[in-house]
């Protein structure tokens, strides 16, 4: 029975040397901008349920778990904004680093 050899760090190296980044461009800007709505709307439509269903509960610790579902999409929901932020500074940035650095 063979033992099966651990991959050697040179293979490793040339694995990840031969990958290639990937570059965003402004038309990445309508998909991440649907992906962003989307988002919202499952959050919002996940807030207004455990809403609803908060106020028809009678047990407290029923009552207590709507809360703690409806503060974690709350907390949620407010990255919603800084997420926006690091997408569109992504694409800005891989739109810089395309332009420039190009070969002449």
């Amino acid at each position: 029975m063979e033992v099966a050899k651990p991959m050697e760090n040179k293979s490793r190296f040339q694995l990840s040397k031969n990958r290639k980044a990937q570059a965003f461009t402004i038309s990445d800007l309508g998909t991440i901008a649907i992906a962003l709505v989307v988002a919202a709307v499952i959050l919002g439509m996940g807030a207004t349920i455990l809403e609803k269903i908060k106020k028809t509960q009678s047990d407290e610790s029923a009552k207590n778990a709507s809360q703690f579902g409806l503060d974690g999409l709350t907390t949620m929901a407010e990255f919603i904004p800084t997420i926006a932020i690091v997408a569109v500074a992504a694409i800005v940035i891989g739109i810089i680093l395309v332009f420039f650095g190009r070969g002449r």
